[in-house]
Parts: C-alpha cells; structure tokens; sequence
C-alpha cells in the first residue's frame, strides 16, 4: 500500500507518494487545480494500482480534488495542516518547507494513522450546511432592511413604527398617510421599495426552511424529536457540526460548540466559568433549546433543570449545566444517525443484487 500526499494551492497542487514502510519518497508531480490537471495526476498515480490518498485540509484547499477522488472510487484521507506542520519539523527541522515536503508530510501523517481520518462523499449534511449559510445571510439582510425600514417610518410618524414590524403591517401603516412635502413623498418611496425586498426575503426565507424540512426527511434524522428543536435548529446543528464521528467523545464535541465549562483556576477544582470558546452560532442553538426546555413544565430538560436547582446550583449554572446535558445527547443521536445511514448504504448493493 503506497500512500500519495496531497500539499493543495488554490492553482496547483502537488503529490508524492511514500512508502509507508521506510518513509521513501518514491516520486512526485506538480498539477493545474483544474480537470486536466486531475487526469494527470490520476494516470500518474496508477503507477501503484494499491494506493491511499492523504489530502492536507482535504475540507478547505483540498476540498474539490478530495470530492473528485472520492467519487471515483479512491480512498482517500484528511489530514489537518497541523499534523503535517508537526512531522515536518519534527523530521525536517523548522526551516525547511516547500510543496513537495508538505505532501510528503500529510502523507506520513496517513500512515502512521495519526490525526488523519477518511473523507466522505458529500451527502445531506452539507446541503443542510448550505441551507443554514443561505438562511444566516438571508436572516441578517432582512434585519438590516426592517432597521432602515423603522428610520424611515420614525421620520414619517410621530413615535415611529411598533416594534414587531412585518410587511403587512408597514403596509397598512402607509395606506393612510398622506406626504405634504417632495422629502416625504422620497420616503415613502423608499418604504415601499423596502416592504418589497423584505416581502421577497420572507419568501426566501419560507422556501429555505421547505428545503431544510425536506432535506431532514431524506436524512432521517431523529433530532426533531427532541423538545425545542424544529427544521431550522436541527438544520443549524447538523450543518454546523458535520460529521459528528470526527468527534472522539462528547466532551470534545462539547469544547467545540463551547458548551463545555472552563475551570477557573487549576486550584479551584469545583469553580468553573462560562466558555467563550467554539462555533458561537452553534453554542447559540443549543441556548435556544435549553430555555425552550426549561420554559415547557413537562420536558426532560426541565426536570434536568430543577435536578440542577435542588443542588443549589444558580440558574445560570443550571442553564449551563444543561447546555451541556444537550450537547452530550445531540452528539449520541447524530452518531447513532450517521452509523444507521452507513450501515443503509452497506445494505443498497445487496438489495440491488
């Protein structure tokens, strides 16, 4: 088995192949980040018919040849820049480095099955990834739109618009005023050009969250079941996290969304603070579903929550303590999902044949 490391550019790439079983830098080549580059590399490559390849950041850079390898059959790993940063010094001394040093690190790395993991055909997470992306821009266009909206009405109206301004509603607020001067006469315009981009939001917004509830169903994940969790937070937690099998336990998956609290002094075992570390947005969802729990009297997260108060532990560090209750069981259930939908696949030849 030959390992090929791959050091991505945005314009080039370059590949070396090792042996795993000396380290032998056995040949290397230089491509065009473009499909006839990709066929190069290919026909090169089949110098050694039994090969893995170990693509450095194979979800930034990487990630279009890593795609490309996939869908023809190859296998093929990550490999963090680290990893690769960390045998290069380390065998090469820290001075040293260019392209055809760093694929021969990422390839090392793949080897000797360090941090390097095995790369997936994209599949619904990355669409719902996509989706939540799509949603977050659309989300902000339209709070900056009503906010321009409200300055524009508070100059029309004495004491403005009310607060939970929709289209509807400005609308109906500028059918019966009348303009008295070519200033407000501009104004108004200008509102109804706004009512117009964020009516068209709105249906952009409602047809992304249709998107999102069809792709949830065709993944057939079970985190809708859950309390306070609908299509747009499943969709924000899924996408957000990705695979959740790149995580080695829940508490690394806990420190990643920084659910997981940060102990204030390595001598106050008992004290702990609130993390500012990780996917804020992310953090930010499970916030969301634990005060939706805590609010419902019925819910698991509530009885989780007075469980946490009987032990005279504060709100916030109740609220806290849950946060981190519903990392734990997100992680254990998009896991759970990932194995099922593996093991589906597994089944699809057989029930072909």
């Amino acid at each position: 088995m030959i390992v090929i490391g791959i050091d991505p550019h945005k314009s080039s790439h370059t590949a070396t192949a090792v042996d795993p079983a000396t380290n032998t830098d056995l040949g290397s080549i230089r491509i065009d980040a473009t499909r006839t580059g990709y066929t190069t590399l290919i026909r090169w490559a089949k110098a050694w018919p039994t090969r893995t390849w170990a693509v450095e950041n194979a979800y930034g850079l990487g990630h279009h040849l890593a795609q490309w390898l996939v869908n023809l059959g190859e296998l093929v790993l990550d490999v963090p820049a680290t990893a690769t940063a960390r045998v290069r010094q380390l065998s090469r001394g820290g001075r040293r480095k260019n392209d055809r040093i760093d694929a021969a690190a990422a390839a090392c790395v793949a080897a000797a099955q360090g941090d390097a993991r095995p790369v997936d055909p994209e599949g619904p997470t990355d669409i719902l990834a996509l989706l939540d992306e799509r949603r977050t821009n659309l989300s902000h266009t339209r709070t900056r739109l009503n906010n321009q909206l409200h300055a524009l009405l508070r100059q029309l109206f004495a004491g403005g618009a009310p607060t939970s301004l929709t289209a509807t509603s400005a609308t109906a607020l500028l059918r019966g005023f009348r303009a008295r001067s070519e200033v407000d006469r501009t104004r108004v315009g200008l509102c109804r050009d706004l009512i117009a981009d964020i009516r068209r939001l709105d249906l952009q917004l409602a047809a992304n969250e249709k998107q999102m509830t069809h792709t949830l169903d065709e993944h057939g994940t079970r985190l809708r079941d859950i309390d306070g969790i609908g299509p747009v937070t499943a969709a924000c937690l899924i996408g957000r996290t990705g695979r959740a099998n790149r995580f080695p336990s829940a508490a690394a998956y806990a420190n990643y969304n920084g659910s997981a609290p940060v102990q204030i002094a390595s001598a106050d075992i008992d004290r702990h603070r609130l993390s500012r570390y990780g996917d804020r947005q992310l953090n930010s969802a499970l916030y969301t579903v634990a005060m939706v729990q805590i609010r419902m009297p019925d819910s698991a997260g509530r009885a989780y929550y007075n469980k946490k108060i009987a032990e005279n532990k504060s709100p916030r560090a109740a609220t806290r303590c849950l946060k981190r209750h519903l990392s734990d069981h997100i992680w254990r259930i998009m896991l759970a999902d990932e194995k099922r939908s593996y093991r589906e696949r597994k089944r699809e030849p057989v029930r072909g044949a």
